[in-house]
């Protein structure tokens, strides 16, 4: 069917090219209105709400703007929340379909939800269209139609259902209307300034451009201090790039065995469980740890906040986290460790202050993580293996660069002390360690062990 007039609406997928619904949108209408919906619920302060990540929206959101400009269209802007827009939209334009791009969280799913039923009140056809993951949630499933549990089983199903190839903009034709808000008005709500990593697609390309330099990544993506990780976690969840892009570009730069590709199915792993058992936004995966006895200690965690607990590769994680928005992903598993086993303060805590502070910040993957990192999850790590962040230090951040980039005042202490600041070299200029890792670890395998057995 082809419709005079419809609506494409952005949302975590800031590009024109390769982008599934709004070709669809394209091909099947006369006329196409673009836009991006400022909804308030997302905008305002609340308990999830990223800085880092709304500054990279913004600057992703100027790019897609800059993207407009160069095929002689417009994006629009509107404010408000989704259905109403698209109400007032069919209003004034007799907007005939709506088109856009599938998400996965509870958020999103009753969001939807609302355009559906608005839709359908109106007349509106609804079209949605799967273009975030490789696989969407009811194709890799057991033979059974269930869900998987264990990656590896996932993973080796996954692979074997095919990457669509990546498409160009269809042609068609974009208008331009009166929006209601623009962006100058709500960049006026970035507070957050800093950061090492540049939204937009054109800063994506220039990151996929460099995938060679990730060819030794099984051996230096530990390596905090090198920069041999692909920096595209932001921009696959704005949708700067497609995933299909970066799919075949590590097949044809690198190759589809390299570990790279494998994390692009961790990452649909971790959506497909968000999606398949939506209570893990809350509650732990695993039943019988829903009801830990944490014990919350809020001088703990502010020291954990504050990269100020005496453990050097902590601080130094907390501390890269808190000035740039980003953290590297071995160090990430060392502070949630290290939150969860050596502090047993809960993963909830830890993910509200990820989700807070993280440029990258995706529900899914943020939760999937923290509860792995606390053995709460699925597919997680045992409790009973815990990292010992002084030997995780010696490992993958030997000459302390990664520690001196980030705690400045450590750089007069040599590598060796630092390595072994938990027998008492101490200084006014660092604390010493707020807990006995040692003893922290016994405990926490107690701490568990009684859970389990309940």
């Amino acid at each position: 069917m082809t419709y005079d007039i419809s609506l494409f609406i952005f949302r975590r997928d800031l590009r024109l090219v390769d982008n599934t619904a709004l070709n669809f949108a394209l091909r099947n209408s006369k006329k196409v209105i673009a836009c991006f919906i400022f909804d308030d619920r997302q905008i305002q302060a609340h308990l999830y709400k990223s800085k880092p990540a709304f500054h990279f929206m913004l600057q992703s959101l100027e790019d897609l703007v800059t993207q407009f400009k160069s095929i002689s269209a417009e994006l629009n802007f509107f404010d408000g929340v989704p259905d109403k827009v698209i109400e007032n939209l069919h209003s004034q334009h007799k907007i005939q379909a709506v088109f856009f791009n599938r998400d996965y969280t509870p958020f999103s799913s009753q969001r939807d939800s609302e355009i559906a039923n608005i839709c359908q009140h109106l007349n509106i056809d609804l079209v949605v269209c799967a273009d975030a993951l490789l696989n969407e949630p009811e194709q890799a499933v057991k033979n059974d139609g269930n869900a998987y549990k264990v990656f590896t089983a996932f993973y080796n199903n996954a692979r074997k259902i095919a990457v669509a190839l990546p498409q160009k903009l269809a042609i068609g034709d974009f208008v331009r209307i009166d929006s209601t808000v623009t962006l100058e008005k709500i960049t006026a709500f970035d507070s957050f300034k800093t950061t090492t990593i540049q939204g937009g697609q054109s800063a994506a390309l220039k990151q996929l451009a460099t995938l060679k330099r990730c060819a030794d990544y099984a051996n230096s993506r530990d390596i905090p201090a090198l920069q041999s990780t692909s920096q595209l976690s932001a921009h696959l969840k704005f949708g700067t790039v497609s995933v299909r892009e970066v799919f075949y570009a590590i097949a044809q730069t690198l190759d589809l065995e390299h570990p790279l590709a494998r994390q692009l199915y961790w990452r649909d792993f971790l959506t497909h469980i968000g999606f398949h058992f939506p209570h893990v936004f809350g509650h732990a995966f695993i039943e019988k740890f829903d009801n830990l006895p944490w014990e919350n200690d809020h001088a703990y965690f502010q020291a954990w906040v504050e990269g100020k607990t005496g453990f050097p590769i902590v601080d130094a994680g907390m501390r890269e986290l808190n000035q740039t928005g980003f953290m590297h992903n071995r160090v990430r598993m060392i502070v949630a460790s290290f939150l969860t086993k050596d502090l047993r303060i809960s993963w909830r805590w830890g993910e509200r202050y990820f989700a807070q502070h993280l440029i990258d910040y995706d529900p899914c993957l943020n939760n999937g993580n923290w509860q792995w990192a606390a053995s709460t999850g699925c597919d997680a790590q045992p409790y009973f293996r815990i990292f010992n962040p002084w030997l995780q230090q010696q490992k993958f951040d030997t000459n302390c660069e990664y520690i001196y980039r980030w705690i400045p005042e450590l750089r007069v202490v040599p590598v060796k002390i630092i390595h072994k600041w938990e027998q008492k070299y101490y200084g006014k200029f660092y604390p010493m360690p707020i807990v006995n890792h040692s003893e922290e670890s016994k405990l926490t395998k107690v701490f568990f062990k009684n859970a389990a057995e309940k």
